[in-house]
């Protein structure tokens, strides 16, 4: 919640604070730190009271982050107007994976929803040409979340490894809560990497 409301602040504020170059990105972004502030009540809701009415609202925030960031890759990296057209079906595609799932029994899309932006972030970020410098910061942001999702994944054996002490569920939380952060410092880090390239996406 916190970097959350950090990066919406910083958004509004992106002159100061972030290198936002195009309108679209300004979007796409805040609805990433939307997503990621809501997670945090989604969260906190479903451990409170775990069953599969409250894990849809803890599942429907991460799905906004995850489509907010391919949204942003596609205008950086692609094409300003496709990208900035794309955030609204995207994020809409999230949602329904979560309902359709809540209603009918069938995670598959969800799932496939989800490894669709774990895969095409990670390889959008190196197989197509950056707009701005510090573009590794992505791939940093990507090998977090791998890792949450497998300390998820061995959550037992994690637990019974350190002697009932923290479970791989807990490490999953910390290690997401890296994504937002390592893509903080990168929009407060970065500069412009090719004027001709910002000036091809914006035409």
């Amino acid at each position: 919640m916190v970097i959350g409301l950090i990066g919406l602040v910083l958004c509004h504020r992106r002159s100061s604070y972030f290198n936002i170059s195009l309108e679209g990105e300004l979007w796409g972004w805040k609805c990433f730190y939307a997503g990621v502030t809501s997670v945090a009540f989604g969260s906190s809701y479903y451990h409170l009271h775990p069953d599969d009415a409250s894990l849809l609202w803890d599942r429907i925030p991460m799905t906004v982050a995850f489509a907010s960031l391919m949204a942003i890759l596609i205008i950086e990296r692609i094409d300003a107007k496709k990208g900035i057209h794309a955030i609204v079906p995207l994020i809409l595609i999230g949602i329904i994976s979560n309902v359709y799932w809540r209603f009918f029994g069938d995670i598959r899309l969800y799932v496939l929803a989800q490894s669709a932006a774990c895969i095409a972030v990670p390889l959008m970020a190196t197989l197509l040409p950056p707009m701005y410098t510090h573009s590794p910061y992505w791939l940093w942001a990507s090998g977090f979340y791998l890792l949450a999702m497998l300390q998820e994944t061995t959550d037992r054996v994690i637990y019974a490894f350190t002697f009932h002490t923290v479970s791989g569920h807990t490490l999953k939380h910390l290690s997401a809560a890296m994504v937002p952060v390592i893509l903080t410092l990168m929009l407060a880090k970065r500069s412009v990497y090719s004027e001709k390239l910002l000036h091809a996406k914006t035409a």
